[in-house]
This record gives structure tokens, C-alpha cells and sequence, in this order.
């Protein structure tokens, strides 16, 4: 496959190297749990990817360095959808924790923001919050 974005049936733009964070962040824990791949396959399928070239993808991608959005929003989408796939089985392992805090670190968030931001991430989606409303809380803690 040779395109760097895939465009969701809302127009939406998503950038292939985020996907490929989340294959790689199901990965972190040395399997991909079925909840895992089916999360993936949704996400791949909104992208209008098939099932085989999904299927494709997981296989055949590494490790990729990881090219960090600039936007505040950009970042912790990308960071709300690893914590997103992390929760898919209901267990947090270290592997997951390591791979989600590196994207952080990457992302340029200070150890002590990464903290409450993981906090803010594994509680809400828990809780089934959306995204905006989460992005909000770790506003206000952030800044506030």
C-alpha cells in the first residue's frame, strides 16, 4: 500500500502512521489479543481498508519511529486512541504502559504530565467520556 493517509467515511483525514501506532501498541505485550484485533479491524474497516489488507498490516509492520503531531489535539487524539486499544482487553500490561509512555515522552509531555494524562486517559475511557471532554480535563489540570 502506497498512501501516507487514509480518509474516513466522514472525510475525516488520518494518517497511516497513526494506525501503524496502534498495531504496533496491540503488539507492545508480544500478542494481539482478540479484542485487540477486532478493535483493529474496526478501526482499519472506518479507513475503508479490506479485512486481508488489514490482516497485511499487522503483519507485516515493525517497529517505525514514531513522527509526532504538533497540534496539542493532535497528540492526545493519537494518544486517546492507544489508550483506547490498550483497554480493548480490559488489562493494562507493562508492555502496554511502556510503548503508551514512550509515545508521551515523544510527544514532548513532561514526566509528571504524562502521569495525569495516562490517569485522565484509562479513567474516562473507562468511563466511556469522549474524547473532547477528556481532552478538556487534562486542559484544565494542565494549564489550570
Amino acid at each position: 500500500m502506497n498512501f501516507s493517509d487514509f480518509i474516513t467515511n466522514h472525510g475525516k483525514r488520518v494518517n497511516k502512521e497513526h494506525y501503524i501506532h496502534l498495531i504496533q501498541v496491540s503488539k507492545s505485550d508480544g500478542k494481539i489479543d482478540p479484542e485487540e484485533l477486532e478493535i483493529l479491524h474496526k478501526e482499519g474497516r472506518k479507513f475503508g481498508l479490506t479485512d486481508p489488507e488489514i490482516d497485511k498490516l499487522i503483519e507485516t509492520e515493525g517497529d517505525q519511529p514514531y513522527h509526532v503531531p504538533y497540534s496539542l489535539q493532535d497528540k492526545f487524539e493519537h494518544l486517546y486512541n492507544a489508550a483506547g486499544m490498550i483497554l480493548a482487553d480490559d488489562v493494562i500490561t507493562d508492555g502496554e504502559k511502556k510503548i503508551i509512555r514512550k509515545f508521551a515522552i515523544e510527544a514532548g509531555f513532561s514526566d509528571k504530565a504524562i502521569d495525569r494524562l495516562l490517569v485522565i486517559l484509562f479513567d474516562g475511557i473507562r468511563k466511556n467520556e469522549s474524547e473532547e471532554a477528556l481532552l478538556d480535563k487534562f486542559r484544565e489540570n494542565l494549564f489550570g
